[in-house]
């Protein structure tokens, strides 16, 4: 849900801070005030082309940000979470503008590609009217409203998965099949790899030992000279050796500390550190005891680590890697070899896995069928209510080319509309008018209100060419349709304006050479004068007064 939208010199707007509720949001104001302006800016925020005045005259950058309240199991939370940025419930989409810069986008503080903007604001925004951001007009989102309304989400799941277990294992014959022409080429080759790497016979986690193994082999000589030398400074010099000169000082000093006690914790000092290199001797002696120069065994590490380096480069790999390719190499030669029983098995496997997504796609398709009937005759009654008589809704449900199986079925599913009566349906995004496109959404999303996908709903120009009755009637199904979704509607019409839950005015002000537009939120008596005015125009009379707070008392009865 849509929780604000901040806006900083964006085309008239100077700086506006605007925040946004449950339910219907009416947005109104006289023509030119700059209404779609604020629906241009929250576009720009979703990720929109930024247009060429989209920064205010006199400045050199525009700035919008739009927050959100998502909940964690909503499409735009996994989406979110799957690209390591979401944060509590919030999401905080920020764009912008510079004169002489590409714009910049921002989810949650962090900078993202326009394109991650796009993405996610069509997960949280349908925008209702003239413009491009509307996910309706997709077939991927026509086909999730069918499902969703046929209850087929968790069977098209299932029958995705039966799809890919029959994609891969078909991928996996057709390699078997384009093997065949150099079968016995690649069978020579395989063996000798295999041969090879059998050979050295490295194991996992080996290549590091053999490392740390010759490392003390190979510097043998230096280890024992050195180890041997320190051992004679430490201990084994008789007259010169740490321990010789560090007893002389205990006891010299245990000698003056019957003059002077304060010496005694020096000499007590002295002593642990001459236990400590009494232990460091021993330790030493023991390393010696033990240290055995091989030359037979640093040979034969030598060959050996040379060898997983040359079998390494051959494969373009690292020497720990080897076993591994030893596996997969292992397992393709065992295929090769076995051709015959293999491709038999998958021609199996790959019929058995076909029948079984045709029996599923099959009921899904009924389904479907049954559920498109039923959508296009409720959508259909629908626009017959907003003022588009002999209309025609159509849910299509096109077959996929003869044999090919598709991830979600074996058919589109594809909206067609005819707005007026004797017309033929064509697809919804050749509806000409955005007045049309927009009511006959608002049909759709209203019949299929518990259904939807995205939080929010923005509708501009749904009132256009209608008036009186219908669009009352808008004005209810907009309300409705709040109870479900946040719905915002930019409106010229009382009737409409009447049914919002919250209002926004919006107006233009002229403060020296510029004009600026601002949003004020209106407290129920302001609510009476601007639907009043709406109504009236520019002389308001009491009787005027009275017909909005009537207007206003029955659409909250």
């Amino acid at each position: 849900m849509l929780t604000q939208l901040s806006v900083r010199d964006f085309a008239i707007v100077h700086r506006l801070e605007i925040e946004f509720a449950e339910g219907l949001t009416v947005l109104t104001g006289e023509t030119g005030a700059g209404k779609s302006i604020l629906i241009d800016a929250l576009a720009l925020a979703l990720g929109e082309r930024a247009e060429s005045g989209a920064i205010r005259h006199g400045a050199n950058r525009a700035e919008v940000s739009a927050g959100f309240a998502v909940k964690p199991t909503s499409d735009p939370a996994k989406w979110l979470t799957e690209h390591d940025l979401f944060e509590d419930g919030e999401c905080v989409l920020r764009r912008v503008v510079e004169t002489d810069k590409p714009s910049r986008g921002f989810i949650n503080g962090r900078p993202t590609p326009i394109q991650m903007l796009r993405e996610l604001g069509e997960l949280l925004v349908d925008l209702h009217g003239q413009h491009e951001h509307q996910s309706l007009l997709k077939r991927e989102t026509q086909r999730q409203i069918l499902d969703d309304y046929a209850g087929l989400g968790a069977q098209v799941e299932t029958l995705g998965r039966h799809h890919e277990d029959w994609r891969a294992r078909t991928e996996r014959l057709a390699a078997l099949q384009r093997q065949t022409a150099d079968r016995a080429a690649r069978i020579e080759l395989l063996r000798y790899q295999v041969r090879e790497l059998q050979a050295l016979g490295l194991q996992d986690n080996e290549w590091p030992q053999l490392e740390e193994e010759y490392a003390r082999l190979a510097h043998g000589a230096q280890l024992l000279e050195g180890a041997q030398a320190v051992a004679q400074m430490v201990y084994d010099d008789d007259e010169q050796s740490t321990a010789r000169q560090l007893a002389r000082a205990v006891g010299r000093l245990e000698s003056l500390s019957q003059y002077d006690p304060r010496l005694s914790e020096v000499g007590a000092l002295l002593n642990e550190a001459s236990i400590q290199i009494d232990e460091a001797a021993s330790r030493l002696h023991q390393y010696l005891d033990a240290l055995e120069l091989d030359p037979a065994r640093l040979q034969w590490l030598e060959e050996r680590i040379a060898t997983a380096q040359e079998l390494a480069r051959k494969h373009r790999a690292r020497p720990e890697e080897l076993p591994a390719i030893l596996d997969r190499l292992r397992t393709e030669l065992a295929d090769i070899e076995d051709f015959d029983a293999n491709l038999d098995k998958l021609e199996r496997e790959i019929a058995a896995a076909r029948a079984e997504y045709l029996k599923l796609a099959g009921a899904i398709t009924r389904a479907r069928g049954a559920a498109a009937k039923k959508l296009s005759e409720a959508v259909s009654a629908r626009m017959q209510e907003l003022g588009m008589p002999g209309g025609r809704f159509e849910a299509a449900l096109p077959a996929l080319p003869e044999g090919e199986l598709g991830p979600h079925g074996l058919e589109r599913a594809e909206f067609l509309v005819s707005a007026n009566p004797g017309q033929p349906v064509k697809p919804l995004n050749k509806v000409a008018s955005g007045g049309e496109l927009s009511r006959v959404s608002l049909a759709l999303q209203v019949v299929a209100a518990d259904l939807g996908r995205v939080p929010t709903l923005i509708f501009d120009e749904v009132d256009v060419g209608i008036g009186g009755r219908v669009a009352e009637v808008v004005g209810r199904q907009l309300r409705a349709l709040g109870r479900s979704r946040q719905v915002l509607v930019i409106t010229h019409l009382a009737q409409v304006a009447a049914q919002g839950e919250h209002h926004l005015q919006v107006r233009k002000r002229v403060k020296g050479a510029e004009t600026l537009t601002e949003v004020e939120p209106l407290d129920a008596r302001q609510r009476i004068a601007e639907i009043a005015r709406m109504i009236g125009g520019v002389e308001i009379s009491k009787q005027t007064l009275a017909h909005a707070e009537d207007m206003l008392a029955r659409a909250s009865a």
